[in-house]
């Protein structure tokens, strides 16, 4: 059977507005103090209207030792519920570095059981080159 149609409440009120996907070309690889929390070559972009590019890559390429499911839950009328988790590593946690979005609506479900990263509380590289560490968020 298939699931109902989810669609994004957001591209409604908004129809010029854009979330694109794209895969990523290369290796996506995230760290916290020297320490690899996720690597993939199964990463995908996400650009979207008036934002900073955001990278995800799939939940399972993260090591699950190293991350904590939090209770912290955002709202995207785009995307949808976002999930997060913590980064934990021997000497200090990193509080809500990593978010997904595990029921997506229709438009984004390329990114469901992907997850992305604030680039100002990890190290985020693509094919070995560190990311901007401004975060994500709004160009304007």
């Amino acid at each position: 059977m298939a699931a109902s149609p989810n669609p994004a409440p957001g591209f409604q009120k908004h129809p010029n507005y854009e979330v694109r996907i794209e895969p990523l070309d290369g290796e996506l690889t995230v760290e916290v103090d020297g320490t690899l929390v996720g690597s993939s070559s199964r990463a995908v972009q996400l650009l979207e209207t008036k934002h900073r590019p955001v990278w995800y890559m799939p939940l399972e390429d993260l090591d699950p030792s190293l991350i904590e499911a939090t209770d912290t839950d955002t709202f995207c009328p785009f995307k949808g519920h976002a999930s997060y988790w913590s980064v934990k590593l021997a000497d200090r946690t990193v509080e809500d570095a990593i978010w997904a979005y595990m029921d997506p609506y229709d438009e984004c479900e390329h990114i469901r059981g992907y997850a992305s990263f604030y680039t100002n509380k990890v190290d985020l590289k693509i094919n070995g080159e560190l990311t901007d560490k401004e975060g994500p968020g709004w160009t304007e």
